[in-house]
């Protein structure tokens, strides 16, 4: 079994999701008695490339190119799948982060493959890998093999262990020729939150809802944020309202989130926004509703209003933190 792991960098930084797939990746290749091979596409990239190998990565394909200096989704699969076809690769593996969820449809169809989803397990059974992923908003997990001859998966963020080794991969240099309609959509300009971790890589996230009534109230979920070294989060309706950023929603159309700890302040739990962060591994909910849908999920629930709880719970967290 040959595995090709996509390795996504912005800047230049490999970004740690990726990093959990180059590990999951090369977990499966050595159950499979296969090998993992790591590709990094961009401008400017070729020295970050070699901590793939403390990842097991056995070796790193650098496609460094002026014209890819910015991200295009279009120019980008055709180098993965150009890459998995002269590699041979049976299985191509993206993190399921957004730009993962662009790319492996994008991938599939370029190399004729089936793609699972969003998987957080994988397994060796005889010459199949069974996928589990979330079903029926996440209420449900289904083991899925794909039955096609090269498969596509996507991780999801958070769920897959990223603990680096010893060690470095060789790195080899490849180029793709691209034309102009292979940049059919190109990325003039990123948004990065300043200060805080991305909600889909970050192990901590306090979210707040339509129960925090105004903007300006988003200022106690951002002090707790802060305390806790998190990132802020965002139920659709406080995105729809304008409240929040859209980068900040989490939910079934915003970002899938699987942090360490969960903190949803205000959140009903409405199905679309549990789809999103159920797999938390640790959910605490603060809302002044005992039968909001949320404490059904809640590892811990505190039933009570979230204008006089957050305040004393962000002071008590900073005296810990000062002692």
């Amino acid at each position: 079994m040959k595995i090709l792991t996509f390795a996504e960098q912005r800047d230049g930084v490999i970004k740690k999701s990726s990093l959990e797939a180059a590990q999951a990746a090369s977990d499966l290749a050595s159950k499979a008695g296969g090998t993992c091979t790591g590709l990094v596409v961009g401008s400017g990239i070729a020295a970050k490339a070699a901590e793939l190998g403390a990842y097991g990565v056995g070796r790193v394909i650098v496609v460094d190119q002026p014209d890819l200096a910015r991200h295009s989704n279009t120019a980008v699969a055709k180098v993965i799948a150009e890459i998995a076809k002269r590699e041979g690769a049976d299985v191509v593996v993206l993190s399921a982060s957004q730009t993962g969820k662009d790319l492996a449809p994008r991938v599939a169809v370029k190399l004729g493959a089936g793609l699972a989803a969003d998987c957080v397990a994988l397994e060796i059974d005889g010459a199949s890998i069974v996928c589990t992923r979330p079903v029926f908003a996440g209420k449900a997990l289904v083991d899925v093999t794909v039955e096609a001859p090269v498969k596509v998966l996507t991780l999801r963020p958070n769920v897959f262990t990223a603990a680096p080794g010893q060690g470095t991969a060789p790195v080899e240099a490849a180029t793709v020729q691209l034309g102009t309609g292979d940049f059919g959509a190109v990325v003039t300009e990123t948004k990065i939150a300043s200060g805080r971790p991305d909600v889909t890589e970050a192990d901590i996230i306090v979210s707040g809802g339509r129960g925090l009534k105004a903007p300006e109230h988003f200022r106690m979920i951002e002090d707790l944020a802060d305390a806790l070294g998190a990132a802020v989060g965002a139920s659709r309706a406080v995105v729809d309202a304008g409240w929040r950023p859209h980068d900040e929603q989490v939910g079934q159309t915003g970002k899938t989130v699987a942090p360490t700890l969960y903190v949803a302040c205000g959140i009903s739990g409405a199905v679309q926004h549990l789809a999103g962060m159920s797999s938390s591994k640790y959910i605490v909910a603060i809302n002044k509703d005992k039968d909001a849908p949320i404490f059904q999920v809640a590892d811990y629930g505190i039933v009570g209003d979230v204008f006089e709880i957050l305040p004393e719970l962000t002071a008590r967290i900073r005296a810990m933190a000062g002692a």
